[in-house]
């Protein structure tokens, strides 16, 4: 029993120094290989909202392309199947997971990540020329890793605003009403859900989603100012 135990702690080890490697390598990438758009860019705005999955970030991102119509929607990659009503080209780009993979070697990406076990989600740097060239201010909602990286590549010119839950126990709570959630996948996105919440200093700004309605109004305040900048 010991001997297995151990064999699984030295794994889980593994994989979090393979992941903390990961993003470093990914950080240092980044900031280079996408040089040339941050200074062809110097005064193309960026407003990113991130947060763990059930903190709000979806709710408060519709309140705000709703109040700022200098503001679009940043279509993001997925490798993942559409679900429900969603539209290709309209709530995500569905994207094959090799063709996502070619994209990568390809440096097509502003910021890429596995979310999940075999499901990548990414930023398009054609998407954010698209946006640019319609004269908006792209509206980022990614995951917190993601988030990251674009920040560090647009420092000047991006607003990030991080959203995050009253409590992990709440956050669980609106997980677990969703009802599509199995007892196992629900721990392991509250697991994540923590993990993520200690990068919450790295952004411009912190909001507790303890009200919606509270949450959606100081974020309208920022991102007016930061706008009329």
């Amino acid at each position: 029993m010991r001997r297995e135990y151990l064999k699984r702690r030295k794994k889980n080890v593994i994989h979090q120094v393979f992941s903390c490697v990961k993003f470093v390598v990914q950080i240092f990438f980044s900031r280079h290989n996408c040089r040339n758009l941050c200074m062809a860019s110097p005064n193309k705005k960026i407003v990113i909202i991130t947060a763990p999955s059930g903190a709000g970030k979806t709710s408060i991102t519709h309140y705000l392309l709703e109040k700022f119509p200098q503001l679009a929607f940043s279509i993001s990659a997925a490798t993942r199947a559409p679900r429900g009503n969603e539209v290709n080209g309209k709530d995500y780009y569905f994207i094959p997971l090799e063709e996502f993979q070619n994209k990568i070697q390809k440096n097509e990406f502003i910021e890429w990540e596995m979310v999940y076990e075999g499901k990548y989600y990414g930023t398009l740097k054609s998407e954010m020329e698209r946006l640019w060239k319609e004269k908006k201010c792209p509206l980022l909602d990614i995951d917190v890793k993601g988030a990251i990286h674009v920040q560090q590549q647009f420092p000047q010119t991006s607003l990030s605003i991080f959203i995050e839950p009253p409590s992990v126990r709440e956050l669980a709570r609106r997980l677990a009403s969703r009802g599509t959630e199995t007892e196992e996948s629900l721990q392991t996105r509250v697991n994540k859900a923590e993990y993520e919440m200690s990068f919450s200093h790295h952004f411009n700004h912190l909001i507790v989603n303890d009200d919606l309605q509270e949450a959606c109004e100081e974020a309208e305040k920022l991102i007016g100012k930061f706008l009329a900048i």
